[in-house]
């Protein structure tokens, strides 16, 4: 396994077709699935010759955690609809990768078998449900398991429309839930119904989108962890993000399954890292295909990128093996980058190693 096309091919051929549409699908006319990798391909890197690059170290720190590389898995739920061990087996290989693992609160895994599986760094990904106790009880249990922030969804106020889920009647199959909330509160999402997402009908049924900035106010009082937001794309929510005291901020299009036509992630970033000037970290989550993404991350500004669905490819294929193989494939794509850029360390990347029409041509 080369590529994570081949991946990719693998888990297509392997994943029942509904499935593999739940995972790879967009939101509308689906034009975001694209519109990232699009970005990312129009950024022209700059190298610099004559640079001692006998010995590059791709270590970082993320909000006070020690990574291998500036990477980890962006929060993705049910993993075991690609394989028995689901989220186990992705925190393993996180682990031995030295990558972040974001832990959805759908997990099909409990997060104290997560947490005794994995040898790295954990966050825990929230929506905001119209329960509040029910979102306590998770940050607790994720406090008492090492969980190191959490990550709070703030651009699903509800699921959008997404026509594969949609035409297949989408619903969680038997035997795999969401094991870390009660069966009650779930059930919405595994009734199948023609011409309906389940997983639509169900975030109807249990997000509250009158949520406002003001509410941040309760989830600092709920607990001292850290918190990141994921899913803004603008500087002035950028900008209210700092104002409400989050750490982090995840520049993220949610894979292209939200708001359809708006600016991808990659596009967004340079606003954004401008927007906080320094006052919390900057994550960028979506279309990381090669370690070179990783490297115009980071000339942009961004301290660290997430990917999503090239994990999942791995997991389908062979479990942890299949996710560190992922991992590994972006790290040492990455190292090679490191080299040729003449940039030896993960400081060394700036504004200046890259050409692009959002954030100039160098300087």
């Amino acid at each position: 396994m080369l590529t994570l096309r081949t991946y990719e091919a693998a888990a297509k051929e392997r994943l029942p077709g509904p499935v593999w549409d739940f995972l790879a699908g967009g939101s509308g006319t689906e034009s975001m699935l694209t519109a990232g990798r699009e970005a990312l391909d129009r950024i022209q890197l700059r190298p610099r010759c004559l640079v001692d690059v006998s010995r590059c170290d791709p270590r970082t720190e993320l909000l006070g955690a020690q990574l291998a590389a500036p990477l980890g898995i962006a929060p993705m739920a049910y993993h075991q609809l690609a394989h028995p061990e689901g989220e186990v087996a992705t925190a393993r290989a996180a682990g031995e990768a030295g990558a972040l693992l974001t832990v959805s609160m759908f997990a099909s895994r409990t997060l104290e078998d997560i947490a005794a599986a994995a040898s790295g760094p954990l966050w825990l990904q929230l929506y905001w449900l119209k329960r509040r106790d029910l979102m306590t009880d998770l940050i607790r249990r994720a406090e008492s398991a090492g969980f190191r922030a959490l990550v709070l969804t703030v651009d699903a106020p509800r699921v959008a429309y997404r026509p594969r889920d949609a035409a297949n009647g989408f619903a969680v199959p038997p035997g795999i839930r969401a094991v870390n909330l009660s069966s009650e509160v779930m059930a919405a999402s595994h009734g199948s119904r023609d011409g309906e997402s389940a997983i639509a009908r169900h975030s109807m049924e249990q997000f509250d989108s009158s949520i406002t900035w003001d509410d941040l106010a309760w989830l600092h009082e709920v607990t001292s962890l850290p918190v990141v937001l994921k899913g803004v794309l603008t500087g002035e929510d950028a900008e209210l993000a700092v104002k409400h005291g989050v750490s982090g901020l995840i520049v993220s299009n949610h894979g292209g399954r939200q708001l359809d036509f708006a600016r991808s992630a990659p596009e967004c970033l340079p606003e954004i890292v401008a927007a906080v000037d320094g006052r919390c970290q900057v994550i960028l989550d979506g279309a990381i295909r090669h370690g070179a993404d990783i490297a115009k991350a980071l000339c942009m500004g961004a301290d660290a990128v997430l990917t999503g669905r090239p994990a999942l490819w791995g997991l389908s294929h062979s479990g942890a093996e299949g996710v560190e193989g992922v991992l590994r494939l972006l790290i040492d794509g990455f190292e090679e980058v490191m080299a040729l850029m003449g940039a030896p360390t993960v400081a060394d990347f700036g504004p200046s190693g890259v050409a692009h029409p959002v954030c100039g041509s160098g300087r």
